[in-house]
């Protein structure tokens, strides 16, 4: 463990912006989609961060796992470009009463062996995603009972009615697997040497372990219309400036930007376009159960007192923007101008501390009293998390705590939210936390009392209860009302201490394009969409 070292943030003189003011550069686009491809292209190489940990999305579905899988697996709907939810291995899915949901299933869906796609198949995977332990298990919480009740049908039964449920069903919970391909690789299954068990336009070629993974066009995809325009698309996975050298060069044509400071070199080559698009990722300051983050007025006192103008400059070069709130715009699928308005009015939160936000900090801190061990920060030694953790440092030194920072190598730091004794060593990890509805609701649900994810055992009056309302509630203005009750909750615990939100950003090759910019390309098909720019 070691002291952080002095750092001064970059500050603006610029309060943040509304939520519908995109602190993006003139220059740079905003919207769900870059502009349709010309025609088929041959291949193209895609850069990520890092390399999967493993292709068992029940497992580890991490972001770079989803950016890859996302073109191999298919679920029963699909999430779009612009963040709505449609039907899509499942052709139509119905309520039938208040807690009965039937998934009617597509009768020419076949998986990449060719075997077809059986009812048999979704509700066993339905059951592995629901297991305990598993990735996803949690979006089936309210599930009482999974049963095939016809050739092509498969019907839900659930403890009420839950409106976030079917866009779930767009997400990781709802990918159909091939029963007999997972069950043959047992427990190989989802590493280098395994095939895929999905039905994408895209399929698993080769895996080179610490060097490239390959996907290739999948034959005879049951949906011809929507068909890979490449043949090859080549996965490989370095740091930012590495990143940054390869799309400059030519060596890639593009890539998902971890971070959107990475786009501001990009922006001076000709050879490559940024694009950004609508998103629900937050970078948050995660609060543990290790000890002093307990006592949320100093989860409230750190929240005021930290600079969160100055983060965003630092770390995503003013292409990100200071946020009040654990979820961003990109769930807000309903009721948008109703979201904004209270999005607004969330205090406690300020882009750029004042003097009062500061006393206000130090009367909190008083009031809990000094926690009599530093307060611990985990750092993975990436250049966001060394910009947040050190203005986390910064703002507890500036209202009379002491905190520390101890670095966590990289490929550990996503085990924060499974490993109990790597939380015990730090009362706060900051992450980058999305969700795949556009639902707000389905982002609050992690206050509740059961929810893996509160680590701090915040217990809201009511909220339980609040949160199984929400989810019954199928009328958008009424849902809405008590979705914004949760944010309000929630935020005035500061359960977690949000830091910035980042929008989707995207840079190509100008001789490519069809990618989405938005943040679906976690779960739709983006690669199938690129082709050549050029007619």
């Amino acid at each position: 463990m070691a002291g952080a070292a002095a750092f001064t943030l970059a500050l603006s003189a610029c309060n943040a912006a509304g939520p519908q003011a995109q602190s993006t550069p003139t220059d740079v686009s905003f919207g769900p989609t870059t502009s349709e491809a010309a025609g088929k292209i041959d291949s193209f190489t895609w850069m990520i961060t890092q390399e999967p940990a493993t292709f068992d999305l029940d497992i580890d579905s991490a972001t770079a796992e989803n950016t890859i899988m996302s073109n191999v697996c298919e679920r029963l709907m699909q999430l779009q470009p612009d963040l709505t939810t449609t039907p899509h291995l499942a052709e139509k899915a119905e309520w039938t009463s208040d807690t009965t949901v039937v998934f009617t299933l597509r009768k020419d869906v076949t998986f990449h062996d060719g075997t077809p796609m059986t009812a048999d198949d979704v509700l066993w995977s339905m059951q592995r995603h629901a297991a305990k332990g598993a990735d996803e298990s949690d979006e089936y919480a309210n599930v009482t009972d999974m049963a095939k009740t016809g050739d092509n049908q498969i019907t839900v039964t659930l403890k009420q009615r839950d409106a976030i449920f079917l866009q779930a069903m767009a997400g990781n919970g709802g990918i159909v697997l091939n029963r007999k391909v997972v069950e043959a690789q047992g427990a190989n299954y989802g590493s280098p040497s395994a095939p895929d068990a999905c039905s994408g336009p895209l399929k698993l070629g080769k895996w080179s372990a610490g060097s490239n993974i390959t996907l290739t066009k999948a034959a005879d995809y049951w949906d011809a219309d929507s068909a890979s325009l490449a043949d090859t698309i080549t996965f490989r996975w370095a740091d930012d400036n590495a990143i940054v050298n390869a799309l400059t060069s030519g060596e890639a044509q593009g890539a998902y930007l971890d971070s959107p400071a990475t786009a501001g070199p990009l922006q001076k080559s000709r050879k490559v376009q940024i694009a950004q698009g609508p998103s629900t990722n937050v970078w948050s300051l995660i609060a543990t159960e290790r000890g002093a983050l307990k006592d949320e007025r100093i989860r409230q006192a750190l929240s005021l007192a930290l600079n969160r103008q100055g983060v965003t400059q630092a770390a995503f070069g003013g292409l990100a923007k200071p946020w009040k709130a654990p979820v961003g715009p990109g769930a807000w699928g309903y009721e948008e101008p109703t979201f904004s308005a209270a999005y607004e009015a969330l205090a406690g939160a300020p882009a750029q501390p004042s003097n009062d936000d500061l006393e206000k900090a130090k009367k909190l801190v008083q009031e809990a009293g000094v926690p009599a061990e530093p307060i611990v920060v985990a750092n993975s030694g990436d250049s966001i998390r060394n910009v947040i953790s050190s203005a986390l440092v910064e703002a507890a030194q500036k209202i009379g705590l002491k905190a520390e920072i101890v670095t966590i190598p990289r490929q550990q730091y996503g085990d924060f939210y499974s490993d109990a004794s790597l939380r015990a060593q730090a009362d706060l990890f900051s992450d980058e936390y999305y969700i795949s509805k556009n639902d707000p609701v389905g982002f609050y649900k992690n206050g509740a009392s059961t929810a893996k994810v509160n680590f701090v055992k915040f217990a809201g009056e009511g909220y339980d209860s609040k949160v199984k309302e929400a989810q019954a509630t199928t009328d958008d203005a009424a849902r809405a009302k008590l979705a914004i009750d949760l944010e309000k909750h929630w935020t005035d615990a500061m359960v977690w201490i949000p830091v910035a939100h980042t929008p989707a950003t995207i840079a190509m090759s100008k001789d490519i394009t069809g990618a989405p910019s938005s943040a679906s390309f976690l779960y739709y098909p983006w690669a199938a969409d690129v082709g050549s720019s050029k007619k």
